[in-house]
């Protein structure tokens, strides 16, 4: 008797390209991973940060009902004025970072903040018949507009507090790129494994006169 293997995966489908009112829902610290930066290979310390679209609701699962779509992108965990993170940071508050402010900056105080995000649709790098939804820009919610409630569960996972129901959740893929981290590396080994001086999730600044 043959068993055939087949491939039954249905494709996902795209976000459509446009704006959306968008609530950040979810950071995940993945840790310092090496990383091909302008053709060298470097250790980079990453962050993935998540936004439910709660205007956009669809069901996934009948038990479940009705649930938002959701997109993450995943960021360098750097303030430097060239950085993508100040740089997305900086349009979703509508204003620069001043260098104090810089210096030492909590991105978990962005969970459960409204923003509005623009989806655009890209090429794949290797394949260009693949296309690719990715995060174009965010920007502040304009005036007169309003974000419902939050409706995923917050998903916080830092190697300070880890929780691994959230942990195990993740994509395959995002849990691959942890398990390489130095971090996880010695989270779970800790006794064999000596990290570099780097920065965590809650390097923390002044918030209190931030938009977020």
């Amino acid at each position: 008797m043959a068993i055939y293997a087949t491939n039954t995966a249905t494709k996902r489908e795209l976000i459509p390209a446009g704006n959306y009112v968008a609530r950040c829902y979810q950071m995940i610290h993945i840790g310092t991973v090496p990383e091909n930066y302008l053709g060298e290979m470097k250790e980079q310390n990453k962050v993935r940060v998540g936004w439910e679209l709660p205007t956009e609701l669809k069901v996934f699962r009948e038990e479940n009902g009705e649930q938002p779509l959701i997109i993450g992108k995943e960021y360098t965990l750097s303030m430097n004025e060239k950085a993508n993170l100040r740089k997305a940071l900086a349009s979703w508050r509508g204003k620069d970072f001043s260098e104090d402010e810089a210096k030492k900056f909590d991105i978990t105080v962005l969970i459960g903040k409204p923003c509005m995000l623009n989806i655009i649709h890209k090429p794949g790098t290797k394949d260009p018949s693949q296309i690719y939804e990715e995060i174009g820009s965010i920007s502040p919610m304009p005036k007169g507009f309003t974000c419902p409630d939050q409706i995923n569960n917050t998903q916080l996972l830092t190697y300070e507090e880890w929780d691994e129901t959230i942990y195990e959740a993740l994509p395959d893929f995002i849990k691959d790129k942890i398990k390489k981290s130095n971090e996880y590396k010695q989270f779970m080994h800790p006794e064999t494994t000596t990290l570099p001086d780097g920065k965590g999730l809650n390097d923390e600044t002044e918030t209190d006169d931030l938009p977020f």
